[in-house]
């Protein structure tokens, strides 16, 4: 068995929990309560296949913790989805949205399926099945689901379609990431690759550096990939490899062209999970490695952005003496064992649940505008977007900068704050 396939998600965030704890001094109780979910759902969806026969897929919702407020956080479609992963984002959640300081809390759900095989009317009664299982334990005022990995606006709309069928109404509240028209929130789509870039243009600022000076490499070229490297590239920044997932070759594959990408002419030749032709890529002139080969870019910036344990203590030694920065697009991207080494290296390294928040952002803006009933136009909302993730790196930067501790220790040490004061005024803990 490979070490990425024996790299557990939530052990990982227990390991992180339970080191900030030890560092904040956090009492027996508060650590009890906060280093295993509140609550969790298994539960199975039995769907009839297009050919007539019936399949059963494994679905899950965690719920972190709630102090703070309702909970929040994407379902995945993945055919690799465990519990374990789905326990480890709806903690790494609860971080997210205390880091920025949302009312939230934390969830995450997923269901283990393969969409790349499903048919759009299966993947519906996967959706409308995974909401009759829990329908009573979701909704406005107590968890709010959103798109995650392979999952869409479409999926959004097909949730809460069944939700408000079976609750007789419209909530539109319940759900985010859904259609704009259907009570979706402009910029939602820019949101979480728009958010990685302010807070990469503050640290930048901080670190003295020019944007338009650095070169940068992304692993993945999904949503949140594509968005950064538009805005990355109007601060005047030149992005030169991506990577992204081969689903025919079931491998991962880096396009470099050292004179820079063309974002507009790669999403040309991109499917709707993010793979990138290779052939037609070619005529392009680019050249094309092995998926790995995004890490060790001769580049200023890393923006791993596709899925967790990315660098690990067996690759990080890989990565270019040139690197100054990581900006983690991606959910629990570094392995903590191989921050010591990024830290030798001095590498800035801005945290996952800082750099990647301006999705939960946007779909707390969703969930505001969806609730009264008034959508706010496009610069409303990067505008407030933009505030709110500045405002956040700050606040972890000056923390940091305070104690002498790195980015991440700063973000955790902020966030668990925050969740334990909400626990503690409850009389949780």
């Amino acid at each position: 068995m490979s070490k990425k396939q024996e790299f557990n998600a939530f052990s990982s965030a227990q390991a992180e929990f339970d080191r900030i704890a030890e560092l904040i001094g956090l009492e027996d109780g508060a650590r009890q309560l906060l280093r295993n979910p509140m609550r969790e759902y298994h539960f199975n969806i039995p769907v009839r296949m297009d050919d007539g026969s019936f399949q059963v897929f494994q679905g899950y919702r965690v719920q972190h913790n709630d102090a703070r407020g309702p909970c929040k956080g994407g379902i995945r479609f993945h055919p690799q989805e465990t519990v374990d992963t789905v326990r480890a984002l709806s903690m790494w959640m609860t971080w997210k949205c205390a880091v920025v300081d949302l009312p939230l809390g934390g969830g995450k759900g997923g269901v283990i399926c393969d969409p790349h095989h499903l048919s759009p009317r299966e993947q519906e009664a996967i959706c409308r099945g995974w909401v009759r299982q829990v329908f009573s334990n979701v909704g406005p005022v107590r968890d709010i689901p959103a798109p995650d990995v392979m999952t869409t606006s479409q999926h959004m709309l097909w949730m809460l379609d069944e939700y408000e069928a079976i609750n007789g109404g419209h909530y539109p509240g319940t759900i985010t990431g859904k259609p704009v028209g259907m009570g979706g929130s402009l910029g939602r789509t820019q949101a979480t690759g728009y958010g990685v870039v302010y807070t990469l243009r503050e640290a930048l600022k901080e670190l003295g550096i020019k944007p338009q000076d650095t070169t940068a490499s992304v692993q993945g070229f999904g949503n949140v990939s594509q968005y950064a490297i538009e805005l990355y590239g109007r601060l005047g920044g030149k992005t030169v490899s991506v990577s992204c997932w081969d689903q025919a070759e079931e491998a991962s594959f880096c396009f470099v062209k050292p004179e820079g990408i063309d974002l507009t002419e790669l999403q040309g030749i991109t499917d709707h999970f993010g793979g990138i032709d290779q052939a037609r890529a070619k005529d392009l002139g680019y050249k094309i490695l092995p998926g790995e080969s995004w890490i060790s870019q001769d580049v200023d910036i890393l923006l791993p952005a596709a899925l967790e344990n990315q660098i690990n203590v067996d690759n990080v030694n890989m990565i270019n003496d040139r690197v100054k920065v990581i900006a983690e697009g991606a959910n629990g991207p570094t392995a903590p064992a191989a921050d010591p080494y990024l830290k030798e290296k001095g590498i800035f390294v801005i945290p996952d649940f800082l750099a990647n928040a301006g999705g939960v952002t946007c779909s707390y803006f969703e969930q505001v505008q969806s609730n009264m009933n008034y959508f706010w136009e496009l610069g409303e909302v990067l505008s407030k977007l933009d505030v709110k993730m500045t405002a956040a790196y700050y606040a972890v930067s000056d923390l940091a900068r305070k104690h002498e501790v790195t980015m991440r220790d700063a973000g955790y040490m902020l966030a668990i704050n925050r969740v334990a004061m909400a626990c503690r005024d409850r009389g949780w803990a």
